[in-house]
């Protein structure tokens, strides 16, 4: 377990590098996300990782280890969003939304150690091709889940989602790292 906490701690590190920097170019402009916009910004990259994985080529330069950190950040900005409610147009400096991704990244982990203790890390023998599918799987649980208002019968909410996508994009992005995919 040891391995896979600084793993995982690595990865999200490298992505939330990315994600202050951006901050510092543009500011928080992804403050007005809604959160089908969020959705859709994830499906978009999830479904380039799929059409990569398919064809086995690429034209464009991001390879697909980028966009599973841009999977983890965008769901770093769904749980940010949800937390503070309402979209908002604001600028919010570096250090607070460093914060705000800290907190949001520990939540997900401690599910992810949750989970793993339970499941026994069963995800280091799936493929990158299921972490891509099960990204899209996720993602259309939260469109049906706005469709029904944000309410859910039994099922978990579109919080618990984003934490599986983040995961997932971790996972992915460890056995990368490992050169397992």
């Amino acid at each position: 377990m040891a391995d896979t906490n600084k793993q995982y701690d690595d990865a999200v590190a490298s992505c939330k590098e990315i994600f202050i920097k951006k901050t510092k170019d543009y500011g928080t402009s992804w403050r007005v996300l809604r959160t089908i916009s969020v959705v859709d910004q994830v499906f978009i990259k999830a479904l380039r990782i799929r059409t990569i994985q398919e064809k086995k080529a690429q034209r464009v330069g991001d390879d697909i280890a980028s966009e599973f950190k841009g999977i983890l950040n965008y769901g770093i900005i769904g749980l940010i969003q949800l937390a503070l409610k309402e979209p908002s147009v604001e600028d919010v400096d570096a250090e607070k939304v460093s914060v705000w991704y800290d907190e949001q990244s520990a939540t997900a982990k401690k599910i992810m150690l949750d989970k793993n203790h339970d499941y026994g890390e069963a995800w280091r023998e799936m493929s990158q091709e299921s972490f891509a599918d099960l990204i899209l799987v996720k993602l259309l649980r939260i469109k049906q889940i706005l469709l029904n208002d944000g309410k859910t019968l039994i099922s978990e909410g579109i919080d618990a989602n984003y934490i599986d996508i983040i995961n997932y994009a971790v996972f992915a992005l460890i056995l990368i790292a490992e050169g397992k995919q």
